[in-house]
């Protein structure tokens, strides 16, 4: 985890060890302030001038405040670079993630490691470390110089520093499995919150906002309760370090005035020591909350670790380009979403022809949406062969294979931004005549007449401002700009009305001439015209053919239709 750490301080050490170098510039002047002050109190006994002292004392005094300001302004700016760096990694990571692994994560959680674990990554790394190295070379310039001073008061003082760091040292552990815990509790308490945030109008709409918020107040309680446990170790560790400090300077001062009793010190040389013993407090404080810092930084580590270490797909772009229609073939396709998991395709086996639309229908839980999810390499399944265009799936580079797909999510996704950029998601180099064609040919003319701003108008937060059947036309037409070798529609037409159902079915039969259309629908009226129709059932195929024939041979097939008032 420590190596994992220092990789994110790399590509900023050159600047940490400027800062450091300051730090350290500003340590030493203050060091050399109790010297000085001793040199005042020996003038003053002596009847000398003070003038001189005072001066390099208030030189020392300036010198070592804008030195380190300076220093202080570096790691500040440095760890906002760091923080910089691991979100875009983090994110750049978890873009790239295979779909499985990101369905069985918690959104909200995700975004915990993205915001609040990587922002301890800034606090060990700068504070934590370069200020810890700076907070060393004061305790051990502090000890040399107590040294020089009096060998019996600094062995009195150490006695007491090292008997406490041990207890301390022993406290660090349980330091980083509570920061641990309490970044988990910070995540469940996001998914928490997320999972209501996603639903909010159906929240509304059951009368539940007091129940999640008993659910989300309970997550913040009991992170509360984990921040608690980090709080009780972490002001154990401090109280630790405030008594031996306490502690050393009573020893100090019952000893070293024995000794000026006995002549052996001077009352000078007392003053200073006490001094470098007050000032054995900041740094000491720094190593202390530097060794907790770490902790958190490890336990934020391993947090993070978990996101990278999760296998992602390989980087692969490649532009949407035309091309002809794709083929596609199943033989024998058997998958299941995980080992503990039902079977879901037990040995399905069709074939789609290139160009012309083919239609998956069936009863829910037939397997339909998992043969785009298969398609698109989502997942990959466990027998069988998928050919596309007569080549195995898995020889087809992954964006190669994407880029040759238009794909239309059940729920027709749209995103916060404008309905320009949400139409030109999937092809951001399609021109402004490519773009109005598909306007024209999905019917989304009157919306872009009615928008305020037209095009450049915010479509809200998940496309809020727009209806279920205007999201989806937007969705498709945000396919079809992909110019697609072959179109996926899943359940395109379930939130049209009559209307605008004719108007895409109209649509999907011109682009079936130009392209391969792989449709599922348990609106059997949207693909009564298909070319051919594939029954699914219990994760197999039971039939194919078209309307006509199904309706003659398929008794599943018949039940479906006559509950659509297709057939008699």
């Amino acid at each position: 985890m420590v190596k994992g750490l220092l990789a994110y301080v790399r590509p900023h050490r050159r600047v940490l060890v400027l800062g450091g170098l300051l730090s350290l510039i500003g340590s030493a002047a203050g060091l050399s302030m109790p010297l000085l002050a001793k040199y005042v109190v020996d003038a003053f006994g002596q009847g000398l001038s003070m003038a001189g002292p005072l001066v390099w004392l208030t030189v020392a005094v300036l010198v070592g405040a804008v030195v380190s300001a300076g220093g202080s302004y570096l790691m500040e700016r440095t760890g906002e670079g760091i923080v910089l760096g691991a979100r875009r990694r983090l994110v750049d990571r978890m873009l790239r993630l295979k779909v499985a692994d990101v369905d069985r994560l918690k959104p909200g959680d995700l975004l915990s490691r993205v915001t609040g674990d990587t922002t301890l990554l800034r606090a060990v790394l700068t504070n934590g470390i370069v200020e810890s190295v700076s907070a060393a070379f004061m305790l051990v310039g502090a000890i040399v110089m107590m040294a020089a001073m009096d060998g019996v008061l600094l062995l009195v003082t150490l006695l007491i520093v090292v008997v406490v760091g041990g207890m301390v040292a022993l406290i660090m552990p349980k330091i980083q499995r509570a920061q641990s815990h309490a970044q988990e509790a910070v995540g469940e308490m996001g998914a928490v919150l997320d999972r209501a945030l996603q639903a909010y109008r159906t929240v509304k709409a059951s009368g539940a906002e007091e129940r999640e918020i008993g659910v989300v107040g309970e997550a913040a309680t009991r992170a509360r309760d984990r921040g608690l446990q980090v709080a009780g170790w972490t002001s154990l560790a401090g109280v630790a370090t405030w008594m031996a400090v306490q502690i050393s300077f009573l020893a100090v001062l019952a000893v070293g005035g024995a000794r000026v009793a006995s002549g052996t010190l001077d009352v000078s040389s007392l003053i200073a020591f006490l001094l470098y013993l007050f000032y054995l407090v900041p740094p000491i404080g720094q190593l202390v909350q530097g060794g907790v810092q770490l902790q958190q930084g490890l336990a934020a580590m391993a947090r993070i670790k978990q996101i990278e270490e999760l296998p992602a797909e390989p980087v692969s772009v490649a532009a949407p380009a035309a091309g002809r229609p794709v083929g596609v073939r199943f033989e024998d396709v058997v998958f299941r979403y995980g080992d503990d998991r039902p079977v879901v395709h037990d040995g399905v086996s069709f074939e789609v022809p290139p160009g012309g639309m083919t239609a998956l229908v069936g009863p829910s839980g037939a397997g339909k949406s998992t043969v785009f999810a298969l398609l698109e390499r989502f997942y990959e399944h466990q027998g069988g062969t998928i050919l596309v265009d007569g080549r195995d799936i898995r020889e087809w580079p992954l964006g190669e294979l994407r880029a040759a797909f238009g794909y239309v999510e059940q729920d027709a996704p749209v995103l916060a931004g404008t309905l320009r950029e949400n139409l030109l998601f999937a092809a951001r180099d399609a021109t402004e005549e490519e773009l109005r064609a598909a306007i024209t040919r999905t019917r989304l003319d009157d919306l872009v007449e009615r928008l305020p701003e037209g095009l450049e108008t915010p479509v809200g937060h998940r496309g809020v401002l727009l209806s279920g059947g205007e999201r989806q036309r937007v969705a498709i037409a945000r396919a079809l700009l992909r110019k697609p070798r072959l179109l996926l529609l899943d359940e395109a037409t379930s939130q049209l009305d009559a209307v605008n159902e004719l108007r895409l079915r109209e649509v999907v039969a011109e682009v079936a001439r130009e392209t391969t259309v792989l449709v599922i629908a348990h609106r059997l009226s949207t693909v009564t015209g298909a070319d051919r129709i594939v029954v699914m059932e219990g994760g197999g195929v039971r039939a194919v053919g078209t309307h006509e024939e199904l309706v003659g041979e398929d008794e599943l097939y018949r039940e479906l239709a006559a509950t659509q008032f297709l057939v008699s």
